[in-house]
């Protein structure tokens, strides 16, 4: 999937560095699609909140990155190798979303055969 794909659907609280227009066309541009949390309900974004708290524990907080590049690495490193393939969530039944999505795959494909 490339960054230019309709499939990425980007979750934001409604900052006024989110609904400017320059970045809404810039979004729009990339062919995304925005999803705004609604006015006053901070909980609709609880999800992203969390994510990103935890993504600053243990990643942003406690390294000096020497170069951009560094830091985006070990951002990534830590989605991809430790929140989504390791990381458990109470609301994927203690599963990791790997373990949750092959999980679900495999009850898709029972119900089709």
């Amino acid at each position: 999937m490339s960054l230019t794909s309709p499939f990425f659907i980007l979750a934001l609280d409604r900052g006024s560095q989110y609904t400017a227009r320059e970045v809404k066309e810039y979004i729009k541009n990339l062919g995304w699609k925005q999803s705004f949390s609604a006015v006053g309900k901070p909980g609709d974004n609880s999800w992203s909140e969390s994510f990103f708290a935890n993504l600053k524990k243990k990643i942003v907080h406690w390294k000096h990155f020497k170069t951009r590049e560094e830091a985006r690495q070990a951002i990534f490193d830590y989605i991809e190798r430790y929140y989504n393939r390791v990381r458990v969530q109470e609301r994927l039944n203690y599963l990791s979303p790997m373990e949750y999505l092959r999980n679900d795959s495999k009850e898709i494909l029972k119900s089709v055969a």
